[in-house]
């Protein structure tokens, strides 16, 4: 038995949905229109989806960060784990995309759940630490401007509470970050910010080769 992860071929990949998806039919509606869009690659996975929704539970999130909002996907389906009186704070610069995104919070009937701020996530963090809601937060997901990731996971760890925990997406980066003859920009901020993590004592983690790489890290209790 080979105990590295196995290489996921599209049999086995629609195998792994059959088996363990289940995505209520407004994800799969917004899922689907998502995929006519141009920008469709930055949509997350269904199965990560789902995996995020397990760990909004498992830690009995209440209010929740989300630095990067796209078309609204893992922001509905985080709404939908959270309890009636959840709540995301939702960053994004583009009123576009989050158009889409809001009109299925509204059909979801999650809306009431999540504030929308468009505006630089730096700004809205920023403000939000300005106003006392540092360690206030369970939960943040990052998946945004991959040349602001260290900045976003700094700001999200001192505003998750201790114990709280802080997902970050495409830490894998379509396999870029493991070639060594890749050297752009984006990948070695990646690849910076991992090592970062690795090494970073405030916290607890793991990075799990989910979709294009999921990175978990747990703030320390103190």
């Amino acid at each position: 038995m080979n105990n590295q992860h196995l290489g996921l071929d599209q049999n086995l990949y629609q195998y792994l949905l059959s088996a363990s998806l289940r995505e209520p039919q407004i994800l799969t509606q917004l899922r689907d229109e998502t995929a006519k869009h141009p920008m469709s690659i930055m949509q997350i996975a269904p199965e990560q989806g789902q995996f995020m929704s397990l760990l909004v539970q498992l830690i009995g999130a209440k209010k929740t960060l989300e630095v990067g909002v796209f078309t609204g996907y893992s922001s509905l389906v985080v709404a939908l784990a959270l309890p009636e009186d959840g709540k995301i704070v939702a960053c994004d610069v583009s009123e576009e995309y989050t158009q889409i995104a809001r009109k299925y919070w509204e059909l979801a009937g999650v809306a009431n759940k999540i504030e929308l701020h468009i505006a630089p996530a730096l700004e809205t963090l920023d403000q939000l630490i300005a106003d006392g809601e540092a360690e206030t937060f369970d939960f943040a997901f990052i998946d945004a401007d991959k040349s602001g990731y260290d900045n976003y996971y700094e700001r999200c760890l001192q505003l998750v509470r201790p114990g709280g925990l802080i997902a970050i997406d495409n830490v894998l980066w379509s396999g870029r970050v493991g070639d060594p003859e890749v050297q752009d920009n984006r990948t070695n901020q990646i690849r910076a910010l991992n090592t970062k993590i690795q090494q970073d004592q405030r916290v607890n983690l793991s990075l799990l080769p989910i979709a294009d790489g999921l990175t978990l890290a747990m703030k320390v209790k103190n």
